[in-house]
């Protein structure tokens, strides 16, 4: 693992209603938004229902844990910029920026970045720090 280094892969092709329903059961977060297409439409304006944020930071992780296992994952942070919607094909750019030594270890700092729309739409961004297999 070195700066520049980058692993790219599309985590869902059309997300279906089914994995957002199978999420809210999982978590227990069963907010209207996401469960219950007349609140999202009339109610609250959208399209539809939107998926949870955290189903999709939970497949941006997977990449991440992909790439290096999970007990060298230190840190994982996100930030939602924009709702992800059934149908949406999600494609995950995770990249190494920098690699420092720290307490006898080395890590990388990695950012991720989550695209929706054939990569017209940022859906989240972030970094993890993970030690350097």
């Amino acid at each position: 693992m070195k700066v520049g280094d980058e692993r790219s892969q599309v985590v869902v092709s059309d997300l279906k209603r089914t994995q957002i329903a199978m999420y809210a059961g999982a978590s227990g977060d069963f907010n209207p938004l996401h469960t219950d297409e007349p609140f999202a439409t009339r109610v609250a304006g959208n399209p539809t229902v939107m998926s949870h944020g955290m189903l999709v930071m939970g497949m941006v992780g997977q990449v991440l844990t992909d790439w290096v296992g999970t007990a060298r994952v230190r840190r994982y942070r996100a930030r939602f910029q924009a709702p992800t919607w059934p149908g949406d094909t999600i494609s995950v750019t995770a990249r190494v920026e920098e690699i420092t030594d720290v307490g006898g270890e080395r890590h990388a700092t990695v950012s991720v970045e989550a695209t929706s729309k054939d990569g017209a739409v940022t859906v989240l961004s972030g970094s993890a720090t993970v030690v350097v297999p």
